[in-house]
């Protein structure tokens, strides 16, 4: 079928700054779908009839075209966080173009001489304003797609509120059109600055770039597995951070896969599973209510708030659970039937790794891998504590860990 659909991408500046063929796909078009801004900057002699998006947003009506000439309009680059890459799920290519406008990420970078590549990027349109917390390190440079005009001000707050209140922060707004405006305050000044412009509200229509600078005492994570300890609420069921850092190894997470958290605790491991990659995402699974509040918090606090909790003991709590890419089973292997469920649900090619503490537990993982291979580890920490006038080794559990990769399916 050839390319019934055409998604036109407009910048501030509206109609007039459109190319050629994308004033002839509205010429065209039968049908144009949009938001009621982009609709409105249409001239009125175009014929094609004019839909604004339903709310809640839904994109049936388009596919209900199928057959005729339609346009939809987005903002600027509609493959970067917009509709086009939404509709690029549900069509094949040769059904759709694209013909992108400069992005505002784009338009930003230019404004800013930052080079786009070097500056992280996070729409909080849609999403929950924690996931910015992932990016919070000094020396980042970040561009932020905001919900509205309140969204700058709740960045400066949470900002301020991490640790990170001397960031250098700018509000770029309606870039590209004629009422282009750029404010700049540190973070945990901006809520007075605002109250002294002349102006004192943000347009709906923003970008915000923050240029991260933590504050003596921030807690400023590394990217790397292991975080420490303190950075999680806990009640002492938390995988400790060396032993952390090695079953992480072990998952091996890999850009859009999937890990099951069996027995989560405070959610560590789905944490920074996450956080290893944007695309990466986990399912904790935790019968106990105060854990569970954990694992809200911290997954929250540390950046990854779409961590899905599942409230439930495995193996019942698995049921209807997408088949995961990876599994960690800390809590829960003496349970019957957990490890042979987890198994069998993983997907081709798949990582298990489980852990035990107790005698009981190893002697499962030690059963189980007589019927299903994989190898066993023995992990032993110590750390230096005063003794004493003097200091000795003070031994943490040692922990047994299984891990199995399962055969990859040659079809």
């Amino acid at each position: 079928m050839p390319a019934w659909l055409t998604v036109v991408g407009m910048g501030d500046d509206g109609f007039a700054g459109l190319g050629r063929a994308a004033r002839r796909a509205l010429v065209e078009a039968s049908v144009v779908f949009g938001g009621e801004r982009h609709l409105a900057m249409l001239p009125a002699r175009l014929a094609a009839r004019r839909e604004a998006w339903p709310r809640p947003f839904d994109l049936s009506r388009v596919l209900d075209h199928r057959h005729a000439p339609v346009c939809v309009l987005a903002s600027g680059d509609p493959m970067l966080f917009g509709v086009a890459a939404t509709l690029a799920r549900q069509l094949p290519a040769g059904e759709m173009r694209v013909l992108p406008a400069p992005s505002s990420l784009s338009l930003a970078a230019a404004r800013l001489g930052w080079p786009l590549q070097d500056v992280a990027t996070i729409s909080l349109v849609g999403r929950p304003l924690a996931a910015l917390n992932a990016h919070l390190r000094h020396g980042a440079r970040v561009f932020v797609l905001s919900a509205d005009g309140e969204t700058p001000g709740a960045i400066a707050e949470l900002a301020a509120a991490r640790g990170f209140g001397p960031s250098r922060m700018i509000v770029l707004e309606h870039l590209g059109g004629a009422q282009e405006r750029i404010a700049e305050a540190r973070a945990d000044e901006w809520r007075d600055r605002l109250r002294l412009a002349e102006a004192g509200s943000i347009a709906a229509l923003n970008i915000v770039a923050l240029e991260c600078r933590a504050a003596t005492g921030a807690l400023n994570l590394p990217l790397t597995p292991g975080l420490p300890d303190d950075a999680y609420l806990h009640d002492g069921q938390l995988t400790k951070r060396d032993i952390r850092a090695i079953t992480l190894a072990r998952l091996a997470p890999r850009p859009g896969e999937l890990l099951w958290d069996v027995g989560a605790g405070c959610g560590s491991i789905g944490i920074e599973w996450m956080r290893s990659h944007p695309s990466c995402r986990a399912v904790a699974i935790e019968a106990n209510a105060e854990r569970r509040r954990f694992i809200e918090r911290n997954r929250d606090a540390l950046g990854v708030p779409a961590l899905q909790l599942v409230a439930g003991r495995a193996p019942e709590a698995l049921d209807g659970l997408p088949a995961p890419d990876a599994v960690f089973v800390g809590g829960g292997v003496t349970v019957p039937g957990v490890l042979d469920l987890c198994w069998q649900r993983l997907a081709s090619g798949g990582r298990l790794v489980a852990n035990a503490v107790t005698l009981q537990g190893e002697a499962v993982l030690v059963q189980w891998r007589e019927q299903h291979g994989g190898t066993l580890t023995r992990l032993a920490v110590a750390e230096a504590q005063p003794l004493g006038g003097f200091e000795t080794w003070r031994p943490a559990l040692p922990i047994t860990l299984l891990e199995i990769a399962k055969p990859r399916d040659e079809t």
